[in-house]
């Protein structure tokens, strides 16, 4: 597991390297998830004696040994994920909040995570960016930029008035990537600024900019 920034929650994970998908402990991390293993949460409560885990992800082959471990949270209950190779899971266990199948892939992960702990989940990472854009609509065109960017969406700063609901066209280029080319429309205000939900993105389209957030987030 890796930790290079502060982290805003602590999730244990039970497992092997092999159950998670490739780089998912690294990407969670910059994204204020930090995953430790158990010997290294145990250092973390020496150091610490009040630090509590915040959840658990757990190979649903390790349970056992995750439940003796933080038996000695008492009067806790951490919720846990379990990482499983069966279908759904079917368990009365009120701790068991949710279940990914191995290896558990970070979309995965993260989407079920937010869904846990955030009060406004967002189901696609987000990463800042300074990227020139072009707005099209009708025989209209104008500039701005794209100043955050996730797989649904993005937060633009426009040369002219755009209004909520208003469609049309955006277009910017992703770094070593290419030009990216979709429908947008104007969902909310974060002022002076404003959010855009992504409609109709072709598949490779979806795939540059998927790619692009997680080489991002893995480079910070």
């Amino acid at each position: 597991m890796h930790s290079d920034m502060p982290a805003k929650r602590t999730i244990v994970y039970h497992g092997s390297k092999e159950a998670l998908g490739p780089a998912t402990d690294v990407i969670l991390t910059r994204l204020g998830y930090r995953l430790v293993l158990p010997e290294t949460f145990a250092q973390m409560q020496i150091e610490d004696p009040a630090r509590l885990a915040d959840l658990l992800v757990v190979d649903d082959r390790r349970l056992e040994e995750a439940e003796e471990l933080h038996a000695s949270q008492t009067g806790t209950d951490v919720p846990m994920v379990l990482l499983t190779g069966r279908g759904a899971v079917d368990s009365e266990d009120p701790r068991i909040v949710g279940a990914v199948r191995r290896p558990a892939g970070m979309h995965d992960l993260y989407r079920l995570i937010q869904q846990i702990f955030e009060d406004t989940p967002r189901s696609t990472p987000r990463i800042a960016t300074q990227l020139a854009a072009r707005f099209e609509k009708g025989d209209r065109s104008w500039e701005g930029r794209v100043l955050s960017l996730s797989e649904n969406g993005c937060l633009i700063r426009s040369s002219e008035s755009i209004a909520l609901g208003q469609r049309f066209r955006l277009e910017f280029a992703l770094p070593q990537r290419g030009p990216i080319s979709l429908d947008a429309e104007a969902a909310y205000q974060l002022m002076p600024d404003l959010g855009l939900v992504f409609s109709a993105v072709a598949p490779a389209q979806r795939e540059s900019i998927e790619r692009f957030v997680t080489d991002t987030l893995l480079a910070a």
